[in-house]
């Protein structure tokens, strides 16, 4: 697996692995509030926050090229280099469960320490995405905060989580 910069073509293919709306939220919280979202929706998002320069979001290719997995990592604060947080995580569902968010995590966390000043990586999964919050600790996340997230689908718990680099 390598990581690569994200690229406009990336998004339909994104668009494709969120197969109802519960996967949505579980991907982008309240960011997008639309099922089923678009390459163009994805594109919109993006666009201001890449034009800020704090905003970089990555896709994992397998070893024949294929795209597999996606993420973005930011600064959340416009002043402060030390931290980033990651965002917007997915797997095309057809190789979860297998490793290799793992490995897309382990090779986002080498590219904040190679090219990035952040000392910390922290993000959010949802307390009903087990699969998720299992991932992250696997790769050394660990929970400091839980918070409620008003959603269009109810209220469901966020967990936080950090690592230090």
């Amino acid at each position: 697996m390598r990581l690569r910069a994200y690229r406009r073509e990336d998004a339909d293919i994104i668009c494709r692995w969120i197969r109802d709306e519960e996967e949505l939220y579980k991907w982008s919280a309240d960011r997008f509030n639309k099922f089923p979202l678009t390459g163009a929706d994805i594109e919109e998002n993006y666009a201001p926050q890449l034009a800020a320069g704090r905003f970089f979001p990555m896709t994992a290719e397998d070893d024949e090229g294929r795209t597999i997995g996606h993420f973005i990592i930011r600064y959340p604060k416009e002043d402060d280099d030390s931290s980033v947080r990651f965002g917007f995580v997915i797997l095309d569902p057809e190789i979860r469960g297998r490793g290799r968010g793992r490995e897309m995590l382990r090779l986002g966390i080498e590219h904040v320490r190679e090219h990035l000043s952040a000392k910390r990586i922290d993000l959010g999964a949802f307390d009903n995405n087990e699969s998720a919050k299992r991932c992250y600790a696997s790769v050394g996340f660990r929970e400091y905060n839980r918070r409620g997230c008003e959603l269009p689908v109810g209220t469901w718990v966020c967990v936080d989580m950090e690592m230090y680099i």
